[in-house]
């Protein structure tokens, strides 16, 4: 499901009520924007082949592999499990993916369609019984299962306490000398109950603000 607009309007009103912080937050960064992704088996493969590289080495081996299944540049075509079953190691291999991550992507497929990982029921379980279902992947952790739960599944009140940005973000927020651990993150989180999904989305938009506020401005700009 998408957030709907009567969703995002009570969690915002929620977290302006409950933590002034966040609430200055809401204000500087404006309107809560996060879409949900549908293509739920195309975002566990993207979370795969992103995982421990940058951003951009990610894409780069995202966009060879959808080109070696033949997918065009509109995007019309999706990664299915149907298209990497018959891929061969040494096929996505060579697309920059690593024997690590290429037994990740089997596992997944095989998983797909023998039917043990049905994600179309997905979203008709609670929130730790789909990270329960996800986490049986290989490669797929709790926080890779928390951000499908937050980005495809459009769940409302995730926190993914052991993500670097969003525990950044609380040092800084909430003026700390050091990162929160597990304790005290969820207790600086527990107001924000049951919105911590559009919490944790305006933590990550803090980082955004900030290294925004620290790019120099180009000369002749405004």
């Amino acid at each position: 499901m998408s957030f709907t607009a009567e969703q995002i309007s009570a969690a915002i009103g929620h977290l302006h009520e409950v933590d002034p912080v966040m609430s200055g937050l809401i204000s500087q960064a404006g309107p809560f924007t996060l879409k949900v992704n549908r293509n739920r088996f195309g975002m566990l493969v993207r979370s795969i082949v992103s995982q421990q590289i940058s951003t951009k080495a990610a894409q780069s081996i995202q966009r060879k592999l959808e080109e070696s299944l033949g997918l065009n540049s509109a995007g019309s075509r999706k990664v299915t499990p149907e298209a990497l079953v018959v891929r061969t190691v040494e096929q996505l291999r060579a697309v920059g993916l690593s024997g690590q991550k290429v037994t990740y992507l089997q596992d997944l497929t095989e998983r797909m369609l023998d039917g043990r990982l049905r994600l179309d029921r997905i979203g008709r379980l609670s929130d730790g019984e789909a990270i329960e279902h996800l986490i049986q992947v290989k490669g797929i952790g709790r926080w890779t299962a928390q951000m499908f739960l937050m980005f495809s599944l459009g769940r409302l009140d995730v926190f993914p306490h052991d993500d670097l940005g969003v525990r950044s973000a609380i040092r800084d927020l909430y003026g700390l000398s050091d990162l929160p651990d597990k304790r005290l993150s969820h207790e600086i989180a527990a107001p924000w109950e049951p919105y911590r999904t559009v919490a944790s989305w305006y933590c990550w938009r803090s980082i955004d603000l900030k290294k925004a506020a620290a790019s120099p401005v180009r000369a002749g700009n405004p």
